[in-house]
């Protein structure tokens, strides 16, 4: 039995090889992440007598480049938490910290769980792709957030409050909002309080028109006299004009992107067995939707409920020594944090919507009411809801494969 262990990182990895009772194959060595490279490490691989199992950690995209290219050869691809490799045998006082060392500590720790290796399974091109969008979405959602914080900021020199003048969701066309565009065309409250209020209104409604948004007289009423209760501290020059179309700018470029990329998760959630009866769930709509399917991804690779739940890092491992036993125990995070801030979003959605008929909802109701932390309530909420997903997901692609 020969154990590989590979310790990964950008562009290169330390191969170790090792056997029982610590027997050297091979002193760790480095391996360029190129074809060539990867070539040759395979066929040494395959030289060796008696079964080889190759172990690392996950790494995620540095790690798979190489556990994809060795687990189509053909050879047996283990991908391990790096929590489990950091916690086993540090008995040594002398701290060593090298790639060489942490290969060779990858080839004991596959020795010493040979039986127990779980098999890597590469994810489909599909899910890994639709994983990808999902960690863009997540990206640019966070810029959004900040441009969003700073052209407010910027707008409260010019024209305060005109972001709550507003109230209509992002278009699904190209996302835009319409207190955006309305910003970068009248940038400042002088733009609209130095014309008189029939003027404005014609203007608006020419506006409304050519941008394809609703118009309103009532709306251009509201407009006009809170822009008259304004005062702007940036000059109504073509130097404040330009920092705001600026920032409209870079904040409609983001929403455009975002839109594109929800666009193209759906599309890609849709071809996937699942997708109907997620979509069918109370809290999930085609946001979240796609961004459940991405970061939970196959099914079948959890053994079961409570393995879900672990994966997403929202169980409460038991904490007990002696007679003592704790009954307040924190959840463990060691799972997907993007996954617990999707479920997090949800379980928002579902109390949102107080649907009676939604068993969540009403959980969650029940936990509230019974006068819990909003974080406790939030977070059995959701692990009621990976529970119940995992169920219905599961029993759908069953049937599928009955009927195939």
């Amino acid at each position: 039995m020969n154990a590989v262990g590979i310790d990964v990182s950008k562009g290169k990895s330390m191969i170790a090889v090792m056997r029982p009772f610590g027997e050297v194959v091979a002193s760790p060595f480095e391996v360029q992440h190129t074809a060539g490279e990867l070539r040759k490490l395979v066929a040494f691989l395959k030289s060796l007598t008696g079964e080889t199992r190759i172990v690392m950690e996950y790494t995620g995209k540095y790690s798979d480049v190489i556990a994809r290219n060795l687990h189509e050869t053909g050879l047996f691809v283990c991908m391990i938490n790096p929590i489990l490799i950091h916690g086993y045998a540090n008995n040594s006082i002398r701290k060593v910290k090298t790639d060489k060392k942490d290969a060779v500590k990858i080839a004991n720790y596959a020795l010493d769980r040979w039986l127990d290796l779980p098999k890597f399974s590469p994810a489909e091109d599909i899910r890994l792709l639709l994983k990808t969008y999902n960690r863009q979405y997540n990206h640019y959602m966070k810029l959004k957030v900040s441009l969003k914080n700073n052209l407010i900021s910027l707008m409260d020199q010019t024209f305060p409050n005109i972001n709550t003048l507003f109230t209509n969701r992002p278009r699904k066309s190209d996302g835009h909002e319409k207190w955006l565009d309305f910003a970068a065309q009248f940038w400042h409250c002088e733009c609209v309080s130095k014309m008189a209020e029939p003027a404005f209104t014609e203007r608006y409604r020419k506006w409304c028109k050519k941008t394809g948004y609703h118009f309103s007289e009532e709306k251009a009423r509201i407009i006009y006299s809170a822009a008259g209760e304004q005062i702007g501290i940036l000059p109504k020059d073509e130097l404040t004009k330009q920092l705001v179309v600026l920032a409209v700018c870079q904040m409609n470029n983001v929403m455009e992107s975002l839109a594109v990329l929800l666009e193209k998760m759906n599309k890609l959630a849709s071809s996937l067995p699942e997708y109907p009866v997620v979509m069918e769930m109370h809290g999930v709509g085609e946001v979240f939707g796609p961004q459940l399917i991405a970061e939970i991804g196959d099914i079948h690779r959890f053994r079961n409920k409570g393995s879900l739940v672990a994966f997403a890092g929202i169980d409460a491992p038991p904490y007990q020594s002696g007679t003592f036993e704790s009954h307040n125990r924190s959840i463990s995070k060691r799972g997907s944090p993007a996954l617990r801030k999707t479920l997090f979003q949800v379980m928002s959605s579902i109390l949102q919507s107080s649907s009676a008929d939604n068993e969540i909802f009403l959980y969650l109701d029940k936990k509230r009411a019974e006068g819990k932390h909003y974080y406790v309530y939030m977070i059995a909420g959701a692990n009621k809801f990976l529970r119940r997903y995992y169920a219905c997901v599961k029993a759908h692609l069953d049937s599928l494969d009955r009927i195939s």
